[in-house]
């Protein structure tokens, strides 16, 4: 009994330890919160200002006297900015109205750099199990005609997009730099899922379910290929320092990226051109007598899902090409840089040792 007693003593000296760790914990955190009103406090005075003082430069006629120092402090100004946002990522976020209405007042800020980064990997992982998941259905889809078992795979496809949309949603709150129609694309998914589980078992969809089940297929394969890029480029990113942990659509550029791009602009392009057909085919089963609403809304959809993924897509390669050349020129430079450098050193020391030898 004395045994247990001293025991008992023992994890008493140890709660009493835990107990003023936790006062500890709580006060620091008392002052973590009033630390991070005062600095939203001050990046919205920041802001307030800059806003007055940028519209008193653009009412400011210029000279030659003041023009230089009216550049500096619009370069001055955009600094600031930058800087910011880089200080606005490090403090908790409103929740957008996405989120208010799917998750209420939560807060999903993500504060640690680290812990972003495990939430953007975790996210890409998501949706390669998802992914495969939905690969194995579409070919027992394919190679099995039954009823309950394509409901259930077009529930999975709208849980799957209706998914991504929410957490991209906080993604995009904890500074993630994807684009915006890549966000509406699975916003427009859902509904297009949402659709093709209503769509009644009638001729129309036996024509149509076998094509749409290819298709998914080959999202499912393409969509291994960009994880495979993404993941491989934001590990690399990430160790070089160079980019930010949430970045999904991914803004800066290297020469060994483009090699991966160009490797996967191909099968992009060429699920963008099956989109297209999905519509065509969908608009010739539109005439059918037993065509419903289903059939012209859902071609529209991948109509306009071909649209906005091709022109994005294009509209990102200018982009990419420039980043590249830009990227070129600051490898030559820097190379330039050091090789004169070098030669500077050299000379140095050779003149160094000849003045030895004189003396």
């Amino acid at each position: 009994m004395s045994e247990v007693l001293d025991e008992w003593d023992e994890l008493n000296t140890d709660f009493k330890e835990l107990e003023a760790h936790n006062r500890a914990y709580l006060k620091h955190l008392e002052e973590l919160s009033g630390y991070q009103k005062k600095c939203q406090e001050h990046i919205k005075h920041q802001r307030y200002r800059i806003g007055i003082i940028t519209k008193k430069l653009s009412k400011m006629p210029k000279t030659k006297e003041n023009e230089a120092q009216i550049a500096e402090l619009e370069n001055s100004i955009l600094t600031r900015k930058a800087q910011l946002y880089e200080i606005e990522q490090t403090l908790p976020k409103e929740n957008g109205l996405y989120l208010k209405i799917i998750l209420g007042n939560v807060n999903v800020s993500i504060l640690n750099k680290e812990e972003k980064f495990k939430y953007k990997d975790e996210y890409e992982k998501f949706k390669l199990i998802l992914s495969s998941i939905c690969f194995v259905m579409a070919i027992l889809n394919y190679c099995i005609r039954f009823r309950a078992l394509e409901l259930s795979y077009i529930f999975l496809l709208v849980w799957y997009y209706c998914t991504l949309t929410i957490r991209e949603s906080i993604l995009k709150l904890n500074g993630s730099r994807i684009k915006g129609w890549w966000r509406f694309h699975h916003f427009f998914s859902t509904v297009a899922a949402g659709i093709l589980l209503v769509w009644p078992d009638n001729d129309t969809w036996l024509e149509f379910r076998n094509q749409f089940v290819l298709f998914n297929i080959y999202l499912s394969f393409v969509q291994y290929l960009q994880f495979r890029y993404q993941r491989g480029v934001l590990y690399r990113l990430k160790a070089l320092g160079e980019r930010h942990n949430m970045d999904i659509t991914i803004e800066g550029f290297h020469s060994w990226m483009w090699r991966g791009l160009s490797f996967l602009y191909p099968f992009l392009f060429a699920g963008y051109i099956f989109t297209f057909y999905n519509a065509y085919t969908l608009y010739k089963l539109s005439f059918y007598p037993s065509a419903t609403w289903h059939v012209p809304v859902l071609c529209a959809m991948f109509f306009i899902l071909f649209l906005g993924n091709t022109l994005t897509t294009i509209m990102v390669i200018p982009i990419k090409l420039h980043e590249r050349v830009k990227l070129q020129y600051r490898i030559m430079s820097q190379r330039l840089s050091s090789q004169l450098l070098y030669s500077k050193e050299n000379e140095e020391s050779e003149k160094q040792s000849e003045d030895k030898k004189l003396e």
